[in-house]
């Protein structure tokens, strides 16, 4: 989600506010301009100039811009498509905890795209993203625990983490939880859902 931060200068003076303040420095200014760029928002949009602006900020540390910059590598937009740049920034904006680059960093260590194929590392990326209430890392940490797949197979875990995810009206995570459900055993039916209160009672933050 490409988020602008908004300043004074937005309000006061719009887009040559914020490329003043950009060209003078400025991060969030820079990371601003970017997303203005990228999704044409009083300027007309272009990739090249989204890049440039985001790689300003993302040099100077700022967490989205970091991430957007990653995605922009990831797909190829206004740049070669490159994975090992995209996981050189996803890592960066998830040091800092972006959920959505967690969530990116887990998608390319389980499908192998940049880096080997560790299933460890992508549950441990899902896992992440999914603590901080990312739907999609949720299903998919609930698809590693039912195949297991970088963590022991369970399928209690795995209809636990389902079920979190079909909360938010996650329809593939709610499919998904029902067939499952359909073929575990009283025990794993009440220790799955034993889980998931356990999770949701504690804000996600004791999920096992």
């Amino acid at each position: 989600m490409k988020l602008l931060i908004y300043t004074f200068f937005t309000l006061l003076l719009g887009f040559e506010g914020y490329k003043w303040v950009a060209e003078y420095g400025d991060a969030n200014a820079q990371y601003n301009l970017g997303v203005m760029y990228d999704n044409g928002y009083g300027i007309l949009e272009s990739d090249a100039e989204a890049i440039k602006w985001y790689r300003l900020a993302a040099e100077q540390g700022v967490a989205m811009a970091q991430y957007n910059l990653g995605i922009m590598y990831y797909n190829g937009f206004g740049i070669p498509e490159n994975y090992e740049e995209a996981i050189k920034w996803y890592r960066l904006a998830a040091a800092q905890g972006v959920a959505s680059a967690q969530y990116s960093l887990g998608v390319m260590y389980d499908d192998g795209e940049g880096v080997p194929e560790i299933n460890t590392g992508a549950v441990k990326w899902f896992r992440l993203a999914a603590e901080q209430g990312n739907v999609d890392a949720q299903r998919r940490l609930g698809a590693m625990y039912q195949k297991g797949e970088g963590v022991p197979e369970d399928y209690a875990k795995a209809y636990a983490w389902y079920s979190i995810a079909a909360a938010q009206r996650d329809s593939a995570a709610k499919y998904s939880r029902d067939t499952l459900f359909a073929s575990l055993t009283r025990d794993q039916k009440a220790r799955g859902q034993r889980i998931a209160a356990k999770c949701f009672e504690s804000g996600l933050r004791r999920c096992d």
